[in-house]
């Protein structure tokens, strides 16, 4: 059945249109104008609701018990429809530094994998290590870690049937500057992370086609007055900034310090999250290492942080209490900049002719629905 939302605010990354109805057919956004008319269709009020273009999450590890890495068929479906739940329309399965053997098992297994149309959509891989720097290695197990491999990672984009869409890593490593120009002439977003890279290192990573830094301020060489390191490259240079806002990785005027110097067009929320998502606190497994999760966070016995257990929706409303940032440069870092970066042509925006994924949001911007390709597949 077509849907059609009625006397909602519509929120893009360009503007907002109040008190307008939108009409949903096959799968599509079909209309946006006031005062549709439309026979045999369900029928959703919006009043005193934001619609925004749907979530993408281009770095997360797992939830709901399960991980990318568990290579489970049916453990990435329980993942997607969990991600529903916070208004994830599309998300990249995210590996980690593990041995080839898992890597490529988790790479398989997402080769063969199709979403649900009552889930989130598996849009493809974000291969996080192994070729990252041990002196950053945060919770990424050390004896997996190898020099970039141009060779290597062919063979898994091949393995994967072209779902690679993008990786982290250090680009100071040896041969790292070659691997980043290749990978990305490829077409694959490069992103810095897990990196001991100096300022200058950065910058001629940008060069050879870097376009983000993963998780910003976490496992980067800091920045320092006389060595602006990696966090001031990612800062400085013209690409994007992966954040986590769950005032765990970064103290909330790190989270204002980002804003203000990237500005919502150089930022993309992201969640990394693993396994406990949306678990009760406890200890659970990360690549074979034991995490305990508990209300400081997730927690190698190191002291590590191995990830978190953050929503998007939640994300979405961090930013905009500290930040206090508009509702369209919300989108932006929700959901616009992850798709420009993605290429995907029909996704981040509310406009005829685009995927009709989109969530409902009430004032205090609290998730309502989550809509996928017209069907409401969420409900607060």
């Amino acid at each position: 059945m077509n849907l059609l939302i009625r006397n909602i605010t519509v929120v893009n990354a360009t503007g907002r249109k109040e008190h307008i109805d939108v009409f949903i057919k096959d799968g599509k956004i079909a209309q946006i104008a006031q005062h549709i008319n439309a026979d045999n269709v369900q029928l959703v009020d919006g009043t005193g609701k934001f619609l925004f273009p749907g979530f993408i999450d281009m770095h997360i590890h797992g939830s709901a018990q399960m991980d990318t890495m568990d290579a489970s068929n049916d453990g990435l479906h329980t993942m997607a429809k969990s991600l529903a739940k916070e208004g994830i329309i599309g998300f990249l399965a995210t590996t980690m530094t593990q041995s080839y053997q898992n890597i490529e098992r988790a790479i398989e297994n997402i080769a063969q994998f199709t979403s649900n149309p009552d889930e989130a959509e598996l849009l493809g891989i974000h291969v996080e290590g192994p070729f990252i720097s041990k002196n950053r290695v945060g919770a990424q197990p050390l004896e997996h870690i190898v020099p970039p491999d141009f060779a290597l990672f062919t063979k898994w984009q091949k393995l994967s049937g072209n779902k690679i869409k993008e990786i982290t890593m250090a680009p100071e490593e040896p041969n790292g500057f070659e691997v980043v120009q290749a990978i990305a002439e490829s077409g694959v977003v490069v992103s810095i992370g897990h990196s001991d890279a100096t300022f200058e290192q950065v910058k001629e990573a940008v060069h050879h086609g870097v376009t983000q830094g993963t998780h910003l301020y976490n496992q980067m060489r800091p920045f320092h007055h006389r060595d602006p390191g990696v966090v001031g490259g990612v800062l400085l240079e013209e690409i994007k900034a992966e954040i986590i806002v769950d005032f765990i990785h970064m103290h909330k005027d790190a989270v204002n310090m980002a804003y203000r110097l990237k500005g919502a067009d150089g930022i993309i929320l992201i969640t990394d999250a693993m396994r406990a998502k949306g678990m009760p606190y406890g200890d659970y497994d990360l690549g074979g290492q034991l995490v305990h999760v508990s209300e400081s966070g997730a927690h190698l016995s190191n002291g590590a942080l191995a990830g978190s257990v953050l929503k998007m929706d939640q994300a979405v409303r961090n930013m905009q209490l500290i930040t206090n940032c508009s509702l369209e440069e919300l989108v932006k870092m929700s959901s616009y900049n992850a798709a420009k970066q993605l290429k995907l042509a029909k996704k981040g925006q509310i406009e005829q002719g685009f995927d009709a994924d989109v969530v409902i949001l009430d004032e205090h911007l609290m998730l309502q629905q989550t809509v996928k390709a017209g069907k409401v597949i969420y409900e607060a």
